[in-house]
């Protein structure tokens, strides 16, 4: 099959002629007809984050069921699927109080060491993105790691399901349990951010405030339903936030993450609220917190990991919210391109403009 690969950290993607295996237990052999680019990807592209290359990746991934592995019980022939990186085995103690996405035992979704690997080129192992490796004409993947869609959800917005909106708006749902008559921040308007503001929507959020430092994205995030947006480059986004909500909001989800950022988003937080840490700019980022404020406003500060997402549960629910016209993912999808434009598709991402970009033309 056609895939597109990384050979070097930083040397970008390129076309290859890959070998896929036949499903073996639990897993599932899937057409692509959808792929999107998430800067997790491109991280791992130009990072060491514990692959090999070369490797395949791409994880936001939407296509239809073609082979069943003998021990499948989830999926049959011809099922639309998306594909979720959250990989859980369903067995451990975190699996059994319905927290996969802290699955002790993530490693029962690939091949056991000294198995015949999934992905060959010219008979070499090729590492596996994520247990996906979406970025090819087909993936083949343990039945945990999909969820079935509804036939009329239309590609490019299926793909997107499987991180961007799940790690978005699961945040707001899931991790921050916002209420309605909530006040939300959401800190950075990219694609996941703005999927959180969908979230804050779907949630009843009264008071919604976006903040970039692009007035493209602020523009979008008033499309797509904030109340209120502040471009942080030009005024102090902290005394804006209070000023709009007297004392601060319940919840501020950080997008960015780089220490000003956060700093800045911790210092909006109300009494009882919480801070939630989503987007990795920087990964050496630290903030100074002090004891006293935290313990007598009760503030918190949470990390979040893939919007705390049961993707059985949430990714049919989103897709369901689309269809009904409750939920916004048409504007997301920014550009459609082929497998051999992926490293012009994460350039254009720099771009404001750009919401998202989705392969498409898998041929």
């Amino acid at each position: 099959m056609k895939a597109s690969l990384v050979r070097e950290f930083g040397k970008g993607f390129e076309i290859a002629d890959v070998d896929i295996a036949a499903p073996v237990g639990r897993e599932v052999l899937v057409e692509v007809k959808a792929s999107g680019l998430c800067h997790s990807d491109e991280l791992a592209a130009n990072h060491d984050l514990g692959y090999t290359p070369p490797m395949l990746l791409g994880h936001e991934v939407a296509g239809v069921v073609t082979q069943l592995g003998p021990d499948v019980t989830q999926f049959a022939v011809g099922d639309h699927v998306v594909g979720c990186l959250v990989q859980y085995c369903g067995a451990c103690d975190k699996c059994l109080q319905g927290k996969v996405s802290l699955c002790l035992n993530p490693g029962a979704t690939v091949r056991a060491e000294g198995e015949a690997p999934r992905l060959t080129e010219n008979g070499a192992p090729v590492a596996q993105g994520m247990g996906l490796g979406g970025f090819a004409q087909q993936v083949l993947v343990h039945e945990n790691q999909l969820a079935a869609v509804p036939e009329e959800m239309p590609w490019p917005q299926a793909a997107l399901l499987g991180c961007g909106v799940v790690t978005g708006a699961g945040a707001v749902l899931n991790t921050a349990n916002v209420q309605p008559s909530d006040t939300v921040v959401v800190i950075g308007l990219g694609g996941v951010g703005l999927n959180a503001i969908n979230g804050a929507i779907t949630a009843g959020a009264a008071t919604i405030i976006a903040i970039d430092i692009a007035d493209d994205k602020l523009d979008r995030a008033k499309e797509f339903g904030a109340t209120h947006v502040i471009n942080s480059k030009t005024s102090d986004p902290v005394a804006e936030v209070l000023a709009i909500t007297g004392n601060g909001a319940d919840a501020v989800f950080d997008f960015v993450g780089v220490g000003p950022v956060t700093e800045q988003g911790l210092k909006m937080v109300a009494p009882g609220g919480g801070l939630f840490l989503i987007g990795v700019l920087d990964p050496s980022a630290t903030i100074p917190v002090s004891s006293i404020d935290m313990l007598t406003n009760r503030r918190r500060i949470e990390g979040v990991y893939m919007g705390s997402t049961t993707a059985k549960r949430d990714i049919p629910l989103f897709a369901k919210l689309y269809l009904e016209g409750r939920f916004e993912l048409d504007s997301l999808v920014s550009k459609e391109i082929s497998l051999s434009e992926i490293n012009e598709g994460y350039a254009s991402l720099k771009d404001p403009k750009i919401a998202r970009v989705v392969v498409t033309d898998l041929s």
